[in-house]
C-alpha cells in the first residue's frame, strides 16, 4: 500500500568499491524516520550493519531490504506472538524464514508485508483474515511464507517469475516477468472478474492482458498500475459491435421522420452503465437504476443533469494551445472546470455532458420529454444570435449552461457526425435531423463559422487510435476474452490511451470516418463536408512515435497511462467521480503527461511525470494532495513552488513526502498532509487544530542534514528516508548529474509547449486580422504563407528532431533517476555504453536548425513570433536565457533553438567530475574519460557547424545588396555552408580578359565560378558550379613562374587560379581541399574534421553529370575517378536512354562493360557486354540486337572483327540462320560456316564482303553434296556434286545448283556422260556429249572414274585461322610463333587474374570451387626447366594441358571451348554428311598440329613431333664399369616419342567425339548393318558350338567357368560363359575416345583371354597366331559391339603413327581383321 517499488533491482554487493570507497555501512543507505513537519521534528536513524536498499511501510509497521538480499520487519508486528513485546519501533528484527533467499523488493500493506527474491518468488506474511497474504485457512501468517503465483492456462500449470509487488489493506498485487498484474485478496481492488472473495490463489487481471505494466500501487481499497502504451497499429484493431457482456448490439440504426439515426448509447444491463463520454460506471449497488427504459436503442438524458460555467478568468496567451493540450473538465457534479496550464488539463477528453442516472419513473421513450420545447428552441436559434443564445439552454427540464469559451463543444454536439455519437449526442442528433428544415441555411452558416478544427481536437485527440467510430463501449465487462475487453474499454475512451502518432492527421482520418457514416451524410451541409475535406499543412507529431528506435529497451518509456480499480469514494480512482471500479480503467487525462511512477496513500494517490511535475487526486482530509483545488476527483498539480523538481514520492494514510531538486544538486524534502503531535500519533487529530493539515507542501527544515537522499517512503504516520554519505564525491556527482538532466528536460519540454507548439499551431489556427476594407474580417494568414514552403518543410523538420532530443533527453532523466533510486553506479548509465544514439540526435538536431537558419527560416519567423508573443518577447528572453536589451526576435528565436547545445558541455564535464572519483587505471575511469571526450568532440564540432551556419545566413543576408547574380540565389540549399569566397579580389583567374570579372564562392559541396564583364549593370551574368566531389585542385610551382597558382581540375575544365599572395594560395588550397574530403567523407561526421588529412585522394568514388563534352553531353556518371577523369568501376547513363556500366580507364571505356542502346522503331534495346578499349568495343563480347539478332566473338573499333558467331532470327521466325567465322569490319571475310535453317542448306567456306567467295563446300539436308568455286555468293566455276544415291557430276557451275558448261556426270552403277551440260540440277538437265558404259573388263578405268573429295574444299590449315591468330594474339604474339616466350606466361597470368577479379564483382557469374582451384593453380607460371628434358617434364606439360583446357579464362582453355564450338557447328545437324568423314578427319589433324605449335611455344624444350624423350638412363657407375663392347652391343633403351596425337588429343577428342563418330557410322553404315546381322545370327549357339564353329583348338576351350563366385562345368548347353571377362572388358571400347585408350583396350582383352586360357593350361605358352585369331574371334562375336566398323575407322585414322608397327599395332590388326572375317562369313 504505502510504498513503492523502483522497478526490480539485482544487488551487488561490492559494487562499491570500484569507486574508491570502502564499503562501510556508514556510507551507504543509511535509514532516517520521523513522522509530521514540525520544526522540533528531528529524524531519528536506524542502525543496521548493512546499507539499506528499499523501505516499505505499512499503517504501524516497515520492511526493510538490506544489501545481501536480507530483510528485516521494525514497528507493530503483532502476528509475531513470541516478539511483540520486543520489537521497538527503532530496533530491526531479521526475518530469518528468508535467510538464504536473496530478496530484491519487499511491500509492505496496512497490516501485511511480502517479500520478491532473485528467481521471481513471492514470500507473503502478516494478516491474512481477507487472503491477502494468498495462503487459504490461516487467519494470521508469522512469517515469511511462498506463495505460487501459477498460470492455470497452461497445460502444466506453469510457475509465474515475480518482478514487482505492491500490498494494501485487503490485497497484494504482483507484476510478472511477463509485465502482467496478478492479485489475490478481496475487494473490487483485485480488479478480477469475480464476486467470491477472498481470493485466496493469485489470478490474472485480465483487463490489463496483453498489455505492458510498468509498475503497480496499492492503496488501502484502491490500485494504480502504470502501463505503457499500445504502439498504434495495436490500438487499431477493428471494435466489436457486440457487447461483450450481454451480447447486444453496439449500435442501431432507427428511423426519425424519414432520417435513419445511427444510435450507440447502449446499456449494459449487467451492472456497468455507460456514461456520456464512455466510461462505464456501476450504478448503486451494481443494479440497475430504478426507471430504466427498456429500450437499448434509446438514448436516456438525465433529468437532473447541469452544466454551470465556474470558469477562472481567461487563458494566458498561451491558450491558443490546440484543444488536445488543453480541454474542459466536466465533474460529476456537473461544475465546468477550465483549467490552466499549470493546472491539470483533462486534454478534451471528457466529453462536455456528463450524464448522470435517469430519475424518475414514467419517463417517456423519446430522448427529449417535450418536442414541442425543441422545435421552439431551434426556432429561437435561428432567429437570435448563437453568442446569446449559448449562455443558457433549457430543453424540457434538462438546463445546459455551457461556459463561453466552450463553444465549440456546444456546436460539436449540433453538428452530427462530428461528435462522439453518445447519449446526449444521439438525442441532438434526431433533434438537429427532425428539424432540419426549420432551422435552414442560418444554422449552416453557423456551423461553418465555427471553427471546424477545435471540434476536431477536442473530440478526437486520441492519437493512434479508431478515432471517431460509432459505438465505442467502455468497461470491464465481465466474461468474454480479454483482447475483445481490451478493445471495447480502449475503443470506448473519448481521448485514446494512447499518446503516439502524428495528431492532427488521425483527427483529420477521425473526422472524414465519422462523416462517411451511413445515414450521416444527408444531415451535414455540404460546404462543412468541403471544409472538412480540404487539405491541411501536414502537421509534425511533437511526440515521437514510439521513441527513438534504437533507445529500444534500453531506456524508460515516456509514453505511458495511468489505470486505476477499485473502491472510489474519495476520488482516488481520477475518473471525475466518487464510483467504484470492479475493472483497471485509464485516467485518461494523464495519458499525455509522461508519468513515470504512482504512489497510492490510504485514500489518495499520485502520479509523477518525467517533468518532474506531481499529480494528485483523491482524499485531501489534511491537504495531503499539496494542493486546495477541488473537486479532487480528478489529477490536479501539486503546488509547489517554481524550480522544484519532484523525483521521487511516498504515501502515507493522510500525507505525502516529496523528494526533489532544489536550487543545489542536494535533494531536498517538502511534506504536505497531517500533522503528527507528538504523544498523540493514535488519537484522533483535532481537525480544527492550526497545524493539522497544509495548504501546499511544506519544506522539511532537517532535510540538508540527512546527506544525499536517495528514495523516500511513507506509511500510516511515518516518513523514512535514504541517503547516502558524500565520499569521494562520487555520490554528489551522480545526484548532480541526474539532477541538471532534469532541469534541462523541463527546459526542454518548456519550450516544446510555449514556444514550438504554439508556432506550429500557427500553421493551422486562424490569424483574426481586421482588413482595411472591411469587407472580410476573417483573413487566413497562415505560417506556410509567412516561411514559403521549403521553409515551412525545415521548420517540421527542426521541430521533429527537436521532439525527438526532447524525448530522448526526458527518456534519459528518468533513467538517471531510476539509478540514483535504486544502483548509484556507473555502469548502468546509458550515456556511456550506448553513447551514439544521444551523439546522432545531437548531431540531427544541430543540422536541422542550421538548415533552418541558412534559409533565414528565424528572420521569416520573426513576424508570426511577433504577432503571436508581442512586441514584448519576455517569454523568449526568458527561455532563451539572454539578458542583453533590445535583442532582435529572429536572434532570440536562434539563441533558443541552439541552446540544447551547450547542455553537450554540461555532459563532458559532470562525466569528466564522476571520473575524478575513481582509481585511473579502473574501468570505471576509462568509461568515464571516453564519453566526456566523445561528448566534448561533438559539443566541438556542432560549435564550429553553428558558426558555419551563421557565416552563410550573413552572406546570403548580404548578398543582394553587394551584387547582382543572375540564378546565383538558387545556390541557396538548406545543407549548403559557405567555406570562402573571393570578393577582396584575393583569387582571379589566369589569362582572363581585361574587363571580365571572376568571383570565386567556396561552399561545402561546390565551387562557384560567377563571370562578368566590367562596364554592365548587371555585375555577374553567368555561373558555373563545379561540384567538391569531382574537383581535383593542385599548387603550382613557384619557382619558374613567380606566381601563386592553384591548377584546378574538373571533368571538363581545367584552369588556373592566380592568389595575391602565397598565405592566401595556401589559405584556398587548404580550405577546397578540407572542403573536398568533407564533402567526400560524408561531411565528416562528428570528430575534429580539419586537419584530418594534407589532400583528399586523387581516386575516388563520385557522380557528375557532363554539361559540354561531345561524346557524353548530359550524360550522368557514377563511379570511380582518378585526377578529373573516370577510371575503374562506374555507370554512364544517356538522357536517351543509353546506358553503360563497367569500367573505364582514363575517361574513356575500358575493360569489361555492359552496355544498352533502346531502339526507338523497335520498342527493344541493343544490348552489348563484352571488352572495351579506348572508348570503344573491343576484344571477346557479346551483341544481342534489337532485331533479335545476336552475336558473340571479337570487336574491333565498336566492329565485329576476328572470329563471331551471327544468330539471326529464331528457329521459328522468316529467316533463321546460324553464320560461324570470320569477319572483317562488320563484314563476314574468311573462313566461315553458314547454317541457313530455313532451306537446309550449310556452307563451309571461304567470305568476302558478306558474299561467298572462293572454294567451299555445301550440303543439304536431302543428302546433296557439294564442293568447288564460289563467286558473288554462287556457285560459280569448277565444282564437284554428289546426291544421295553417289550420282556425281564433276565440271562447270553458273549458278546455285544449275549446271553450266562441260562436266561429267557419273551414274551410281559406273556409267557416264561426258559432254556440256545445262540446267538445274533435279529439274530436269539437257546434256550435249557422248555416253558410256565402262567395259566389265576393264576394272581399272572404272577405279579411275571414283570421285576424290576434298580437293575443291577448303584445305584444313586454312580453316579457323582467326580462332588461332586471337590465341596467339592473347599471348602477346603479333603472327603465330613471333613473340617472346616470358611476355607469354605473363599474359597468361594476367588473363586469369583479371577474369577471376570480373567473376568476383558480379555473383551472376559464379565459379565452383573446384574452377577456382584450378584458376588459382594455373596463375603460378610453370618453371621452363635446365637440363635434358625427361618424361617428368612431358608429364608436368601433360597436366598443365589438361587444367588449362578445363577453363574457358585460360587463352588455351578459351581456344579449345572455340574450336568445340565451330567443330559442332560444322559437323551437326545437316553437316552430319558421311561424305564430309575425311574432311572432318583432316580438321581435327590441323587443329593438333597447330595447336601442338602453341605447346612448344609455351614450352620451348618439348621436343618437335616424333622426337623422342629418352628414359632416365642407368646409373653412371653402371657404364663405367661395363666395357665399350658390351655398350655397343646393348641396344638403347626405347624412349617415348613425342606426338601432338598423344599430348593433345585426350584433351580434344572427348569433346569433338558425338560429331566424329556420328560421321563415322553414317560412313560405315552398309558394312556395319552385314557385320551386325552375321553378329546376332553366329551368336544364337551356345558357347561349345561357336567355338567349334571357330575352329578354336579343344586345348583352349574352358572347362570350367566362375559363375556368381563358384566353378561351374561347360556343358554343350552353356551360354555366354566362357572368356566372359574378355568379352566385358572389349565392350568398353564404346566407351573410351581417344584411340590410345581404345587400343588399350584391346590390350587389355588380350591379356584376359591369355590369363582364362593359362588357368586352364596350367603351363607357360607362346600366342601362334593361328592359335590367337579364332579365340579373339570368339570373344569379339560375344562382345556384339554394334558400331565396331566405326571404332576401328576411327583408330586407324586417329592413332599415333608410331604405334602402328608396335604390339599395339599388331593386336589391331588382329581386330580389324576380324571385323572383316565377320562380315564375309558364311554359317552353314
Amino acid at each position: 500500500m504505502h510504498q513503492h517499488c523502483h522497478g526490480q533491482i539485482s544487488v551487488m554487493e561490492s559494487q562499491r568499491k570500484s569507486s574508491g570507497e570502502e564499503d562501510s555501512s556508514g556510507e551507504r543507505g543509511l535509514l532516517h524516520t520521523w513522522k509530521g513537519y514540525s520544526y522540533s521534528v528531528t529524524p531519528e536513524r536506524v542502525l543496521l550493519s548493512r546499507p539499506v536498499l528499499q523501505a516499505a511501510l505499512g499503517t504501524r509497521h516497515g520492511v526493510l531490504l538490506v544489501e545481501g538480499g536480507q530483510v528485516y520487519s521494525l514497528g507493530e508486528l503483532p502476528w509475531k506472538q513470541s516478539q511483540v513485546s520486543d520489537v521497538g519501533p527503532l530496533k530491526p528484527i531479521l526475518e530469518s524464514a528468508l535467510s538464504g533467499q536473496r530478496v530484491v523488493v519487499v511491500a509492505a500493506g496496512s497490516f501485511h508485508s511480502g517479500a520478491v527474491t532473485e528467481d521471481g518468488g513471492v514470500h507473503m506474511w502478516g494478516e491474512n483474515s481477507s487472503g491477502q497474504c494468498g495462503l487459504s485457512s490461516l487467519a494470521v501468517v508469522p512469517n515469511p511464507t511462498p506463495v505460487a503465483v501459477l498460470d492455470p492456462d497452461t497445460s502444466t500449470p506453469q510457475t509465474i517469475r515475480v518482478l514487482d509487488l505492491a500490498c494494501g489493506e485487503q490485497h497484494s498485487l504482483a507484476l510478472s516477468a511477463q509485465h502482467e498484474v496478478w492479485a489475490w485478496g478481496s475487494g473490487c481492488q483485485l480488479g478480477l472478474v469475480t464476486t467470491i472473495f477472498p481470493v485466496w490463489k493469485p489470478q490474472k487481471v485480465e483487463h490489463l492482458a496483453g498489455r505492458h505494466v510498468l509498475q503497480v500501487a496499492c492503496g488501502a481499497f484502491h490500485s494504480l498500475a502504470l502501463v505503457r502504451c499500445l504502439p498504434p497499429q495495436e490500438a487499431r484493431r477493428p471494435l466489436p459491435d457486440k457487447c461483450g457482456q450481454c451480447n447486444q448490439l453496439l449500435y442501431t440504426m432507427t428511423d426519425k421522420e424519414d432520417h435513419v439515426i445511427i444510435s450507440d448509447s447502449h446499456y449494459c444491463p449487467l451492472g456497468v452503465e455507460l456514461l456520456a463520454e464512455g466510461e462505464a460506471r456501476l450504478g448503486p449497488g451494481g443494479s440497475p437504476p430504478p426507471g430504466l427504459q427498456s429500450s437499448p436503442s434509446e438514448p436516456l438524458l438525465s433529468s437532473h443533469t447541469t452544466v454551470s460555467a465556474s470558469a477562472p478568468g481567461p487563458h494566458p496567451s498561451i491558450t491558443e494551445h490546440t484543444d488536445y493540450e488543453r480541454g474542459r473538465t466536466v465533474a460529476q457534479n456537473g461544475e465546468v472546470l477550465t483549467t490552466t496550464d499549470c493546472d491539470i488539463s483533462v486534454a478534451g477528453t471528457d466529453s462536455g455532458l456528463t450524464v448522470g442516472g435517469v430519475g424518475g419513473a414514467g419517463s417517456q421513450n423519446s430522448p427529449y420529454p417535450d418536442d414541442q420545447a425543441v422545435k421552439e428552441y431551434l426556432k429561437k436559434l435561428s432567429d437570435t444570435s448563437l453568442a446569446e443564445e449559448t449562455a443558457k439552454m433549457t430543453i424540457a427540464g434538462a438546463s445546459f449552461q455551457p461556459p463561453a469559451d466552450s463553444l465549440d463543444l456546444l456546436t460539436s454536439n449540433l453538428i452530427p457526425g462530428v461528435m462522439p455519437v453518445t447519449t446526449t449526442s444521439s438525442a441532438l442528433n434526431s433533434l438537429v435531423s427532425s428539424c432540419a428544415s426549420a432551422v435552414g441555411e442560418r444554422v449552416v452558416s453557423t456551423y461553418e463559422a465555427l471553427s471546424l478544427k477545435k471540434m476536431i481536437n477536442y473530440y478526437y485527440p486520441g492519437v493512434g487510435g479508431v478515432a471517431g467510430v460509432p459505438g465505442r463501449v467502455q468497461g470491464g465487462f465481465p466474461g468474454g476474452p480479454a483482447e475483445e475487453r481490451v478493445r471495447l474499454e480502449e475503443s470506448m475512451q473519448g481521448k485514446k490511451s494512447c499518446s503516439t502518432g502524428d495528431i492532427r492527421e488521425e483527427e483529420a482520418e477521425g473526422l472524414s470516418r465519422r462523416l462517411s457514416l451511413p445515414g450521416l451524410l444527408s444531415q451535414v451541409s455540404p460546404r462543412l463536408l468541403r471544409r472538412a475535406s480540404r487539405p491541411r499543412v501536414r502537421a509534425v507529431p511533437l511526440t515521437p512515435v514510439g521513441g527513438l528506435p534504437e533507445a529500444g529497451e534500453l531506456l524508460p518509456s515516456l509514453q505511458t497511462e495511468v489505470w486505476s480499480w477499485g473502491r472510489g469514494e474519495d476520488g482516488q480512482l481520477g475518473h471525475g467521480d466518487n464510483l467504484p471500479r470492479l475493472q483497471p480503467l485509464c485516467i485518461k487525462c494523464l495519458s499525455s503527461k509522461e508519468v513515470v511512477l504512482v504512489a497510492a496513500g490510504a485514500h489518495h494517490s499520485l502520479a509523477l511525470t518525467a517533468q518532474s511535475q506531481v499529480f494528485s487526486w483523491g482524499s485531501n482530509s489534511s491537504g495531503q494532495l499539496g494542493h486546495m483545488e477541488s473537486p479532487t476527483t480528478i489529477p490536479r498539480l501539486a503546488k509547489l513552488s517554481e524550480g522544484i523538481r519532484v523525483w521521487d514520492v511516498g504515501a502515507g494514510v493522510q500525507h505525502t513526502l516529496f523528494l526533489a531538486d532544489g536550487d543545489c544538486y542536494q535533494p531536498i524534502l517538502y511534506y504536505s498532509g497531517q500533522q503528527v503531535r507528538e504523544g498523540a500519533q493514535d488519537a484522533p487529530q483535532d481537525q480544527t487544530g492550526g497545524y493539522s493539515y497544509t495548504q501546499q507542501p511544506v519544506l522539511l527544515p532537517f532535510c540538508m542534514n540527512l546527506g544525499y537522499v536517495s528514495g523516500v517512503f511513507a506509511g500510516g504516520q511515518s516518513c523514512v528516508a535514504l541517503a547516502d554519505r558524500n565520499v569521494m564525491g562520487f555520490i554528489a556527482s551522480l545526484h548532480e548529474l541526474a539532477a541538471a538532466e532534469r532541469k534541462f528536460y523541463c527546459k526542454l519540454s518548456s519550450v516544446k509547449n510555449h514556444i514550438l507548439r504554439p508556432l506550429l499551431d500557427l500553421g493551422e489556427n486562424y490569424c483574426c486580422r481586421q482588413s482595411t476594407t472591411g469587407q472580410r474580417p476573417w483573413v487566413r494568414e497562415s505560417l506556410s504563407t509567412a516561411l514559403g514552403p521549403s521553409s515551412t518543410v525545415l521548420l517540421q523538420s527542426l521541430a521533429r528532431c527537436y521532439s525527438r532530443l526532447c524525448h530522448l533527453t526526458g527518456q534519459h532523466s528518468a533513467s538517471l533517476t531510476a539509478n540514483l533510486r535504486r544502483r548509484r553506479e556507473v555502469k548502468s548509465l546509458v550515456m556511456l555504453e550506448h553513447a551514439s544514439i544521444f551523439l546522432d540526435t545531437y548531431n540531427e538536431y544541430c543540422c536541422s536548425v542550421g538548415n533552418f537558419l541558412v534559409m533565414g527560416g528565424f528572420q521569416a519567423l520573426a513576424k508570426p513570433s511577433l504577432d503571436f508573443f508581442g512586441k514584448c518577447p519576455e517569454l523568449l528572453q526568458r527561455l532563451a536565457e539572454s539578458s542583453e536589451e533590445n535583442i532582435p526576435l529572429s536572434e532570440l528565436l536562434v539563441a533558443l533553438f541552439y541552446l540544447p547545445m551547450r547542455h553537450l558541455h554540461e555532459y563532458g564535464r559532470l562525466l569528466l567530475k564522476l571520473g575524478t572519483c575513481f582509481e585511473v587505471s579502473s574501468v570505471d575511469y576509462q568509461k568515464l574519460q571516453d564519453g566526456c571526450s566523445k561528448f566534448e568532440a561533438l559539443a566541438l564540432h556542432l560549435k564550429r557547424k553553428r558558426k558555419e551556419a551563421e557565416y552563410t545566413y550573413h552572406f546570403w543576408k548580404s548578398f543582394p545588396g553587394k551584387m547582382t547574380v543572375s540564378g546565383l540565389d538558387s545556390l541557396r540549399k538548406p545543407h549548403r555552408r559557405l567555406i570562402c569566397e573571393s570578393s577582396n579580389k584575393a583569387l582571379t583567374l589566369q589569362n582572363s580578359g581585361r574587363f571580365s570579372v571572376n568571383w570565386f564562392i567556396l561552399f561545402n559541396d561546390a565551387l562557384v565560378h560567377a563571370q562578368g564583364v566590367v562596364p554592365y549593370k548587371s555585375l555577374f551574368s553567368t555561373h558555373h558550379v563545379f561540384p567538391l566531389a569531382t574537383l581535383w585542385v593542385e599548387p603550382i610551382p613557384e619557382e619558374n613562374t613567380g606566381l601563386y597558382g592553384l591548377k584546378v581540375i574538373s571533368p571538363e575544365e581545367t584552369f588556373t587560379l592566380l592568389a595575391c599572395s602565397s598565405m592566401e594560395k595556401a589559405k584556398w588550397l587548404r580550405s577546397i581541399n578540407q572542403a573536398v574530403d568533407q564533402a567526400m567523407s560524408g561531411a565528416g561526421q562528428s570528430g575534429s574534421g580539419a586537419g584530418q588529412r594534407a589532400e583528399p585522394p586523387i581516386s575516388r568514388t563520385a557522380s557528375y553529370t557532363f554539361y559540354k563534352d561531345s561524346r557524353l553531353k548530359e550524360a550522368t556518371y557514377e563511379g570511380r575517378w582518378l585526377a578529373g577523369k573516370p577510371n575503374g568501376r562506374g555507370i554512364v547513363k544517356w538522357p536517351d536512354g543509353r546506358i553503360y556500366t563497367g569500367t573505364f580507364k582514363n575517361g574513356l571505356e575500358d575493360g569489361f562493360g555492359d552496355y544498352v542502346i533502346p531502339s526507338k522503331t523497335l520498342n527493344k534495346n541493343d544490348h552489348y557486354q563484352g571488352h572495351w578499349k579506348e572508348g570503344k568495343m573491343h576484344g571477346i563480347g557479346t551483341f544481342k540486337y534489337a532485331t533479335g539478332e545476336l552475336y558473340e566473338g571479337s570487336f574491333q573499333d565498336n566492329m565485329r572483327h576476328g572470329h563471331g558467331m551471327l544468330r539471326s532470327g529464331t528457329l521459328n521466325s522468316s529467316s533463321p540462320s546460324v553464320f560461324i567465322g570470320q569477319w572483317v569490319h562488320d563484314k563476314k571475310t574468311g573462313y566461315g560456316v553458314f547454317d541457313d535453317i530455313t532451306r537446309g542448306e550449310k556452307y563451309m567456306g571461304i567470305w568476302q564482303d558478306d558474299q561467298r567467295q572462293g572454294t567451299g563446300v555445301i550440303v543439304t539436308q536431302f543428302g546433296l553434296y557439294y564442293e568447288g568455286a564460289f563467286n558473288n555468293n554462287k556457285m560459280q566455276g569448277t565444282g564437284v556434286l554428289l546426291s544421295e544415291d553417289d550420282t556425281t557430276y564433276e565440271g562447270e557451275f553458273s549458278e546455285d545448283w544449275t549446271l553450266n558448261g562441260k562436266g561429267v556426270l557419273t551414274m551410281a552403277n559406273g556409267d557416264y556422260f561426258e559432254g556440256s551440260f545445262t540446267g538445274e540440277w533435279g529439274s530436269g538437265l539437257k546434256v550435249t556429249g557422248s555416253y558410256f558404259k565402262p567395259n566389265l573388263y576393264h576394272s581399272d578405268g572404272d577405279k579411275g572414274r571414283a570421285v576424290k573429295l576434298g580437293r575443291l574444299a577448303v584445305r584444313p590449315e586454312e580453316k579457323w585461322r582467326a580462332v588461332f591468330e586471337e590465341c596467339w594474339r592473347r599471348l602477346g604474339c603479333e603472327a603465330p610463333g613471333q613473340g617472346e616466350n616470358q611476355r607469354a606466361w605473363e599474359n597468361i597470368a594476367v588473363a586469369l587474374t583479371t577474369s577471376r577479379r570480373q567473376h568476383r564483382d558480379s555473383p551472376e557469374l559464379n565459379l565452383s570451387r573446384t574452377h577456382n582451384r584450378t584458376l588459382e593453380s594455373l596463375e603460378f607460371i610453370p618453371q621452363q626447366h635446365v637440363g635434358p628434358f625427361t618424361m617428368e617434364k612431358y608429364d608436368s606439360i601433360r597436366h598443365y594441358l589438361i587444367k588449362a583446357c578445363d577453363t574457358p579464362l585460360h587463352p588455351l582453355g578459351r581456344l579449345m571451348e572455340t574450336l568445340v564450338a565451330v567443330y559442332r557447328m560444322t559437323y551437326v545437324g545437316v553437316g552430319a554428311n558421311r561424305r564430309l568423314l575425311l574432311q572432318a578427319v583432316n580438321e581435327i589433324m590441323s587443329y593438333l598440329a597447330r595447336i601442338f605449335q602453341l605447346v612448344r611455344f609455351l614450352f620451348p624444350d618439348l621436343p618437335e613431333e616424333g622426337g623422342a624423350i629418352p628414359e632416365p638412363s642407368s646409373d653412371s657407375q653402371d657404364k663405367k664399369d661395363s666395357n665399350c663392347t658390351d655398350n655397343q652391343l646393348e641396344s638403347p633403351k626405347p624412349g617415348r616419342v613425342v606426338s601432338s596425337s598423344a599430348l593433345l588429343l585426350p584433351v580434344l577428342l572427348p569433346r569433338l567425339y558425338p560429331p566424329l563418330f556420328t560421321l563415322y557410322a553414317l560412313e560405315k553404315e552398309r558394312e556395319d548393318d552385314v557385320y551386325w546381322e552375321c553378329v546376332l545370327r553366329l551368336n544364337k549357339q551356345p558357347d561349345m558350338a561357336l567355338l567349334a564353329f571357330l575352329g578354336v583348338q579343344h586345348k583352349f576351350w574352358p572347362v570350367s567357368v566362375p559363375v556368381l563366385g563358384e566353378k561351374t562345368e561347360v556343358v554343350s548347353s552353356t551360354k555366354d560363359a566362357c572368356f566372359a571377362s574378355a568379352t566385358e572388358t572389349l565392350q568398353q571400347i564404346s566407351t573410351t575416345f581417344t584411340p590410345s585408350d581404345k587400343l588399350q583396350v584391346i590390350q587389355l582383352t588380350f591379356e584376359e583371354i591369355t590369363k582364362e586360357v593359362m588357368s586352364s593350361l596350367k603351363d607357360n605358352f607362346l600366342w601362334s597366331m593361328d592359335d590367337l585369331f579364332p579365340v579373339f574371334l570368339y570373344v569379339v562375336l560375344r562382345a556384339r559391339i554394334r558400331n565396331l566398323g566405326s571404332e576401328v575407322s576411327l583408330i586407324e585414322d586417329l592413332m599415333d603413327p608410331c604405334v602402328q608397327h608396335g604390339e599395339h599395332g599388331i593386336m589391331f590388326t588382329t581386330l580389324k581383321a576380324c571385323y572383316y572375317q565377320i562380315q564375309h562369313e558364311k554359317t552353314t
